[in-house]
């Protein structure tokens, strides 16, 4: 199992503390370093700086937001960062939410699996280096009334294929996942809860003749983000993604409208995922992490101390995790960087360097 970093949103007052960390994982072998975006910092400005400072550590973005780019600008960074960075980027694609496609970027939230395949289509063409000529629902490319024409990426990545990651929660979306991307981006992963996200990727690379029945996950990355506390307490180290979780379970989103709400009901906590999201809905959102019971927590985290880790290490390769992202979100950037180093010694110790 191979190690990531997930530095989440730039710019909360945590640049310093972030590059800290960035550095400290490239020294210990960690595979790669993410860094997402929402309607702040943009990942690939971050991304280029982290690559700038590091020596063998990947970057990838987790995610880039389709709304915010036109395919064939999101393939323009992602050769540009891949170059930049001696062969190092990974391309997550995610199609963010209503909301931000919205409100923050004027795109309508409509048919988002078309989307994606289309987007993905075009971003392939395009880093292959191919003319790109392109007839969809969503996309044309060039235009069919105008002076456009068909044109080539005139920047070279430096790998041959720049591998795509989507971060999906639906059925759907996952199934859609497991087709056309080289690997998943994950969120509230669960070991014992694998299936809900993971059988929809195996069963779509079966079906599109990407991976055999036997091993359906041959050369496809397992990747989810997982939060991180060490302690000797469980339920106190808890305490620490309180806050982290009744965010995205509770307030990302609609009440309509919350895959990650939906991602916790369809793992069995119905009763849970609704009185979290009244509370935080309400501005209630201590209330809300209050809410939010030890046993989820410490399912979709990793809490207490090393050797439990270490142990708890086991179940999530067993279900399939290739990269596990690690989120150390508590305590002094100290703190966090002991954590970086814990998790490599977990690694370690479980027998799955």
């Amino acid at each position: 199992m191979k190690l990531g970093l997930n530095l989440g949103y730039w710019g909360a007052g945590n640049d310093k503390d972030n590059l800290l960390l960035a550095r400290e994982a490239d020294r210990l072998g960690y595979s790669v370093c993410w860094a997402a975006e929402a309607y702040g910092s943009d990942a690939p400005t971050v991304l280029s700086w982290v690559a700038a400072q590091t020596e063998r550590i990947d970057i990838g973005s987790a995610v880039m937001q389709i709304p915010a780019r036109t395919p064939a600008m999101t393939a323009m960074t992602a050769a540009t960062l891949d170059s930049l960075s001696g062969g190092r980027f990974r391309l997550g694609l995610g199609v963010s939410g209503p909301q931000v496609s919205e409100g923050w970027h004027g795109v309508r939230f409509d048919n988002p699996l078309g989307r994606t395949r289309e987007y993905v289509d075009i971003v392939r063409l395009a880093l292959g280096r191919r003319r790109v000529s392109y007839q969809g629902r969503h996309y044309t490319l060039p235009l069919p009334d105008g002076p456009g024409k068909a044109l080539q990426l005139t920047v070279r990545p430096v790998r041959e294929q720049v591998p795509i990651y989507l971060a999906s929660v639906g059925p759907k979306n996952l199934a859609l996942t497991g087709e056309i991307a080289d690997g998943w981006l994950g969120v509230f992963f669960a070991p014992e809860h694998a299936g809900v996200s993971i059988d929809p990727i195996r069963q779509a690379r079966v079906a599109a003749g990407r991976a055999e029945a036997a091993d359906p996950l041959a050369g496809f990355d397992i990747v989810p983000t997982v939060p991180v506390v060490v302690g000797d307490d469980v339920a106190e180290a808890a305490n620490g993604v309180r806050l982290y979780t009744a965010l995205y379970v509770g307030g990302m989103g609609s009440r309509q409208q919350n895959f990650y709400n939906a991602l916790v009901r369809r793992m069995g906590y119905e009763e849970v995922a609704q009185t979290v999201q009244d509370l935080y809905l309400d501005q209630k959102q201590l209330a809300a992490a209050d809410a939010l019971p030890v046993d989820l927590l410490d399912a979709t985290a990793l809490l207490g101390p090393r050797d439990r880790i270490a142990d708890r290490l086991h179940a999530y390769a067993e279900a399939g995790v290739s990269t596990l992202s690690v989120a150390p979100l508590a305590g002094s950037t100290q703190d966090r960087v002991q954590t970086l180093r814990t998790m490599v010694d977990a690694v370690e110790r479980a027998g799955l360097a």
